[in-house]
């Protein structure tokens, strides 16, 4: 299975003819794989507190993560110098339950 298709000049994916964002492709392989990790953990957060007070900081972590990989924020990765995007991707993600006051255990 191919991923998704690619926009020539490589800022966005095409996924059931809409574009996003595509992942900064300089972040190394191993933060990389963290912070999607760290993504999928918030997205079944949210799932799991969806309709409770617990809800918005769960949609904060997907926000944080999804930034941190370059999907969000502004300016887009492609317009960053080289330093600010490799501090946006070192910059800290939570995961969730960690003791930064977005735990919701």
């Amino acid at each position: 299975m191919s991923g998704p298709e690619v926009t020539d000049d490589g800022h966005h994916i095409v996924v059931d003819g809409r574009k996003w964002r595509a992942t900064d492709p300089s972040i190394p392989d191993d933060r990389r794989a963290e912070l999607v990790r760290l993504l999928m953990a918030w997205r079944r957060e949210v799932r799991r507190t969806k309709g409770t007070p617990a809800e918005s900081a769960a949609r904060a972590g997907v926000q944080a993560a999804k930034t941190a990989l370059g999907e969000r924020g502004s300016p887009p990765w492609w317009e960053q110098t080289e330093t600010a995007r490799r501090d946006r991707w070192q910059a800290h993600v939570p995961a969730p339950g960690d003791d930064d006051g977005r735990s919701a255990h």
